[in-house]
């Protein structure tokens, strides 16, 4: 693959969770026990509606004037083979008009797909109708509200694109059929061995679905959405920024497609204590060997700073992967991550690069510990040596 340009761009990997920080309301101002009822009870007759396949229905909950969006809405939720849909208040506020301002759960999972419901906070607006209780807007920030969704199924992939052209999803489904037969290589168990990917038609849309300002998002190619185990499996989901992804040559595209579906098989094998080093160098390690790309050209920004007496004294730390790092740290992080993991798979093994993953649940350190009887100064030396001869 043409590693050198490719590798510059450098993607964020993030679970995205439901944030408790989101709205925060006072119990003082939440509004009484039959009037959370009313409002949930609207939640109810809009999911009935949905898999009763009413519109009129659907839209009625929605108030006049607000239901341009949702009759989008409800034509693309129900071309999704949807087995679950549902939104569950969590809490309201008085708005300060006469209505409120809430915060739901929504649930959603797609049959054949997903082996969990996926949990996304959604901020609500009521307001008192001639009928009754309404939403003042759309009740999700999906992909389903930006646009005529155009679906894609691969033999293990399914695509839902917005504004996109048909035989560039149909490209990335047969990349991501690729990318599930190859890690299925290394976990052929206790995952989905499927895929779904949203393709928003913009770096806009893709900062909506992720609940992220858009300028934070600019050169990511793509974000693997989803929690470490210990949820109720919530399903993943990759999201692909297609300004970024675009850009790419062939071979960078397969590369991070690649990537990404590495972290969804991972996933249950994927702590809160995995530093990052080891689940993106993982990542990269099986993405590389897939497209057998030498050290120099995977890591062209590491083998610059070693060429000028700047190797690496330390492993990636996981505040080196943040984009407010900056793009050379960012880069390094990336680059140093992948040849750990490199390291480790050619000195003791592939199945010994991943146990080592897979009890990291504690820090690398005690994993390095378990599975090798290595500490990690000694691994990090090695690391240090390595680095200064594959890439000098």
């Amino acid at each position: 693959m043409d590693g050198g340009a490719d590798a510059r761009v450098r993607r964020l990997i993030c679970g995205v969770a439901v944030l408790a920080v989101l709205l925060g309301f006072a119990a003082a101002d939440s509004p009484p026990t039959v009037a959370l009822r009313q409002l949930q009870r609207v939640l109810d007759r809009q999911s009935e509606a949905l898999f009763e396949g009413d519109e009129r229905a659907y839209l009625a909950t929605f108030a006049p004037g607000a239901r341009s969006t949702p009759r989008m809405a409800f034509r693309n939720l129900t071309r999704l083979p949807l087995t679950d849909w549902r939104l569950r208040l969590v809490d309201a506020a008085p708005s300060g008009r006469g209505g409120y301002t809430a915060r739901a759960v929504l649930h959603q999972r797609l049959r054949g797909w997903d082996g969990g419901a996926s949990r996304t906070v959604e901020r609500l607006e009521f307001r008192r109708t001639a009928g009754g209780w309404a939403l003042a807007g759309s009740a999700g920030g999906g992909i389903w509200t930006q646009g005529e969704v155009v679906q894609e199924r691969g033999a293990r992939s399914l695509v839902l694109g917005v504004g996109r052209p048909a035989a560039e999803l149909r490209e990335l489904a047969a990349a991501a059929d690729r990318a599930v037969a190859e890690a299925e290589r290394y976990w052929p168990r206790g995952w989905q061995r499927r895929v779904v990917l949203e393709v928003p038609s913009g770096l806009d849309g893709m900062g909506r679905l992720l609940g992220s300002e858009p300028e934070l998002l600019r050169g990511v190619a793509a974000v693997t959405t989803g929690e470490t185990r210990g949820a109720e499996e919530p399903p993943d989901r990759i999201v692909v920024n297609p300004e970024e992804y675009g850009q790419l040559s062939e071979g960078g595209r397969e590369f991070v497609v690649a990537h990404e579906t590495v972290h969804i098989a991972a996933r249950d094998e994927t702590h809160p204590g995995t530093p990052m080093w080891l689940s993106e160098g993982l990542a990269d390690w099986v993405a590389h060997r897939a497209a057998g790309t030498p050290p120099r050209a995977a890591a062209p920004e590491l083998a610059r700073a070693v060429g000028e007496g700047r190797a690496p004294h330390r492993l990636p730390t996981d505040a080196d992967f943040r984009f407010d790092a900056g793009a050379e740290t960012l880069a390094h992080a990336y680059e140093g991550a992948w040849l750990a993991c490199r390291l480790l798979a050619e000195r003791y093994g592939a199945e010994r690069l991943l146990a080592v993953h897979a009890a990291s649940g504690h820090g690398a350190g005690r994993a390095l510990k378990d599975q090798l009887a290595l500490s990690e100064a000694k691994f990090t030396a090695e690391w240090r040596a390595y680095v200064a001869r594959v890439l000098g």
